[in-house]
């Protein structure tokens, strides 16, 4: 017989699979359409402005999100040269690293609205009420709370993951926006050191307490925003 927490594992598993093949396509497709509207079609003819995972997927990324809840995929090929003139390079390589982490917290965000619509449910109370009677009651309505509420979390969780400034994440491109050449320099120079300190990040636990905390936070602000729910249940 399967105990629960072997249930919540699969379910985690579950959720992490949907992230791979349906959030991080999502999320580069956000780099691809942002750099397109800035005039670099440079994705769009190497195919990658799609949500076909195929396209998006790199083994490793997928494997560590799978076990570890934070990856990552393919980068989005970008050209800054190619970008139209009303802003500067830097500024639109800025905004198409932004796009990513951004499209997974709209993602936790429309995933909290259904979160909290159903804990709110018929089906979620009347379940809990079943269960502190000490009635014998099915588990999948305790599985969608857990899928739900990882969807939100891992969601939060890769926007942090990939804000961090240290390439080839997202945050790097982000904050080279407030830096200048010389910083840009420092990182081609010592791209050998950042790649192995960004494996050993990977993983050791040591990214694990401030983005676990980073992530609650988010989570909590997404709780806090979405208190309007309850109201539609009045």
């Amino acid at each position: 017989m399967i105990t629960s927490l072997s249930q919540e594992t699969m379910v985690k598993y579950l959720v992490r699979l949907f992230i791979i093949f349906m959030i991080l396509p999502l999320h580069e497709y956000a780099h691809a359409r942002t750099a397109y509207k800035l005039g670099d079609d440079t994705a769009m003819y190497q195919g990658r402005m799609t949500l076909n995972p195929i396209s998006h997927i790199d083994p490793i990324g997928a494997l560590c999100l799978l076990l570890g809840g934070f990856g990552w995929a393919k980068p989005v090929p970008i050209d800054p040269t190619r970008f139209n003139r009303k802003h500067s390079m830097r500024f639109g390589v800025a905004i198409t690293a932004l796009a990513g982490p951004v499209s997974n917290l709209i993602a936790a965000f429309i995933g909290m609205i259904v979160f909290r619509i159903y804990i709110l449910s018929s089906v979620y109370t009347n379940y809990v009420t079943d269960v502190s009677a000490g009635e014998a009651v099915k588990n999948g309505p305790q599985l969608l709370f857990i899928m739900l509420s990882s969807f939100v979390s891992i969601n939060i969780g890769l926007a942090v993951f990939n804000l961090i400034p240290i390439p080839p994440l997202d945050g790097s491109k982000v904050i080279g926006y407030f830096t200048g050449p010389k910083v840009d320099r420092w990182f081609a120079q010592n791209a050998q050191i950042i790649r192995i300190v960004f494996l050993i990040l990977i993983i050791t636990p040591v990214l694990s307490i401030p983005l676990g905390f980073l992530r609650d936070l988010i989570f909590s602000g997404f709780w806090f925003l979405t208190n309007w729910v309850p109201m539609l249940f009045h």
